[in-house]
């Protein structure tokens, strides 16, 4: 078992982020819904999601893919963002479509279904769908190259010499 999770550290790694980064993003969503979003619930979760995506670009760079690279800083961002922002469109089109294509609000269902719609076509359907997209886009365009970085030992050294002159680091 310890063998499988360090064969697959990044995705374990990616899988921990994405769990934060889906607290942070519900924890938002809720209190705007809740409260100054009520009437807009798509709203709050885009909020919330765009929220939790400025702390998963920081925590994947640093932590999930830290060994990975290929670009330059400023050029991996603006991808990490635009791909983000293409997941946060997935993640919210199911609770669009529950809420305004198949009319699953009140009146038309109970405040109840409502909600218990909202949740499994939001923060369920729509966390997956943004999710995979996310791992695939991220290691194919963001991070392309594995090994692209060093990896930093814990005295603030690094593993092998830095003589790619890595321009992303």
């Amino acid at each position: 078992m310890g063998s499988l999770l360090v064969k697959h550290r990044e995705l374990v790694r990616f899988a921990v982020v994405g769990g934060i980064s889906f607290t942070i993003t519900m924890t938002i969503t809720y209190g705007l819904k809740f409260t100054v979003l009520n009437a807009h619930p798509v709203t709050a979760l885009l909020i919330g999601t765009m929220v939790a995506t400025i702390f998963s670009y920081v925590a994947n760079r640093e932590w999930s893919f830290q060994t990975r690279g290929g670009r330059e800083r400023h050029h991996e961002a603006a991808l990490f963002f635009l791909l983000s922002g293409f997941a946060i469109g997935l993640n919210a089109l199911p609770q669009f479509l529950s809420r305004y294509a198949l009319h699953l609000q009140v009146p038309e269902v109970t405040l109840f279904a409502q909600e218990l719609a909202d949740f499994v076509s939001g923060p369920l359907i729509g966390t997956v769908l943004g999710t995979l997209f996310r791992w695939w886009s991220f290691k194919k365009w963001v991070f392309p190259q594995e090994d692209a970085r060093p990896k930093v030992l814990r005295g603030g050294g690094r593993a092998d010499s830095d003589i790619r002159g890595d321009k992303a680091a």
